[in-house]
Formats: structure tokens, C-alpha cells, sequence
């Protein structure tokens, strides 16, 4: 198992459900903040309709503001169709460009007004996209572990999905847990099972948690293979578009006590303190 582990810390999901405009220069700053800390990737934003995401309506001024000169960590930005992805690969800041793909019908039209057919079309025309600029696609599979629409669920589906992006050229793929619904067992029966299978794809877990159901997740998902791991500072944020009680987001400071434990936690301590204390200043005006 490989001793490197990748962290990616997600305020843009942290932030994007907030109703109250937080300023760009706020944005930028706590950016700027986690910037120090050393996280392999960073999403800071995306390009979408600021009418579906008023929150992130900056991200290109906010990109546009920041010191990238002393920092080693990537930026990964979210896009929901091509013109975002064409937006996006405008900025040479950008490294990755994210893509939430739904195995879940009625979450794929709330989150992009899109059928899973249309949905994979848009992603084709995004892989093209990225390819021309010399960037690559995170491609998150949402709703992962389950979903409240009662549309088909099952593991066998999850593996169907990834052969099908497999075959399309995807190399980042994140299984995310859009509401909460994955438990120890069908996090590790899920990744143990595909990691192995698909050895030029890069697998990673976006969980979203409550408190108490942290550490069985981490868990289950390393012991499987796992080693990239989405998290957002406190677990703050959730999905806007999913449902309205929200499960938070995995929190980054249980992430790094889960790694340190394991002498895996490469992140710099003290810049991640201040981070986390801009998180509590940012948050806690905004929210």
C-alpha cells in the first residue's frame, strides 16, 4: 500500500450552501490560509450558474487573487457542463477539473438538469475539454453509496458505472456518499473490490458524516486501499442540492488524526491550526 496519502481540502463544499454572500477577499484569504498547510489538492470553487450556486459566482476573481508561489498543493475547480469546463481551463491556476456524475436519476437532474445520458455526453465533451488544456477530471460519483429517491442502488451498479468511465479515459475517480448513507461495510466491500480491478484509476472517498460515524468510515475506506481522501475544515457543508438535512462534510482535523495515528500526516501543524482558526472566523460570521 502506497505510504502516500492525499488529502483534499474542500472549502468550495464547505461554503456553497451558505446564503449570505461571503466577500471575495474572505474567500481569498482563508485560501490563502489552507494554502500553507500542504494538502495535495485544494477545490476552491466552481464554474457553474451563479444562479444554481450564487456562493460561487467569484471563483474567478478569487483564483485571480491568489498566491500560488509558495505552495506545492493543486486547485481543483467543480464544472456541471462544457461551458463550465471551458471557463475553467481558462485559468492556468486550475488543475483539476471536477465533475459530479449521479448513479442516481433524480440527483443527477436536481444537481445538473441533466438525465445520467445526457450527463455522460457533457462528460465526454468535458474530457475533450480538459485533454485540449492540459488539464484532468475528477469525476465524483454522487450519490455512491445510495440514495433517497428510491431509484437502483446496489454495488453491482457502482462497478457498472466504473467500467463504463473507465473505458471513457477517467483516471480520478471519487466515490462520494452525497447523503450520509455509506457504512463500514459497503465502503470497504466497494473499494477493496475496485481498486484492484482498475489499477490506472486513482480512487478516492468524499464521505460526508455525522460526529459519531467519522472513524468506522476512514477506516473501512484506507483498510480497502483508499489513499485520497476529500475532507472540509470543522465538516462544514454538505450538498446544497441533495437534501435538507444535511450530513456534514468528513472533517479534515479527524482526517489528519486518523493519519498521524498511522505516522501517514505530512501536513504542516501549525499552518493547519491557522487555518482552522480563519475556518472558525469565517464560518461562524457567514453561516
Amino acid at each position: 500500500m502506497s505510504s502516500k496519502i492525499k488529502i483534499i481540502e474542500c472549502p468550495r463544499d464547505a461554503m456553497q450552501g451558505i446564503k449570505s454572500f461571503i466577500p471575495t477577499k474572505n474567500k481569498v484569504q482563508y485560501i490563502q490560509s489552507l494554502l500553507r498547510v500542504g494538502f495535495d489538492t485544494i477545490d476552491v470553487g466552481s464554474f457553474v450558474s451563479p444562479k444554481a450556486i450564487p456562493q460561487m459566482a467569484d471563483t474567478s476573481a478569487v483564483l485571480s487573487m491568489l498566491d500560488l508561489s509558495k505552495t506545492k498543493s493543486k486547485l481543483l475547480a467543480i464544472v456541471a457542463n462544457e461551458r463550465g469546463a471551458e471557463d475553467a481551463s481558462k485559468h492556468e491556476q486550475v488543475d483539476y477539473l471536477g465533475f459530479p456524475f449521479s448513479i442516481s436519476e433524480n440527483f443527477q437532474m436536481r444537481n445538473t438538469h441533466k438525465s445520467i445520458a445526457q450527463s455522460v455526453v457533457t462528460l465526454e465533451g468535458i474530457l475533450n475539454i480538459a485533454d485540449a488544456s492540459q488539464k484532468q477530471v475528477v469525476v465524483y460519483i454522487s450519490m455512491g453509496f445510495g440514495n433517497p429517491y428510491g431509484d437502483p442502488w446496489n454495488v453491482d451498479i457502482v462497478g457498472e458505472w466504473t467500467e463504463r468511465l473507465s473505458k471513457m479515459g477517467v483516471k480520478i475517480l471519487s466515490l462520494s456518499d452525497t447523503i450520509g448513507s455509506s457504512n463500514a461495510d459497503n465502503i470497504y466491500y466497494l473499494f477493496s473490490n475496485l481498486i484492484p480491478l482498475y489499477p490506472n484509476i486513482e480512487f478516492g472517498a468524499h464521505l460526508h458524516t455525522t460526529p459519531n460515524t467519522w472513524f468506522e468510515k476512514v477506516d473501512s475506506a484506507f483498510k480497502a486501499g483508499c489513499n485520497r481522501f476529500d475532507g472540509a475544515i470543522q465538516g462544514f457543508g454538505g450538498c446544497p442540492m441533495a437534501t435538507n438535512a444535511l450530513t456534514g462534510n468528513m472533517p479534515t482535523e479527524k482526517l489528519l488524526s486518523f493519519f498521524t495515528s498511522k505516522k501517514l500526516n505530512n501536513l504542516d501543524a501549525l499552518s493547519f491550526e491557522s487555518a482552522f482558526n480563519e475556518a472558525t472566523k469565517i464560518f461562524s460570521v457567514f453561516h
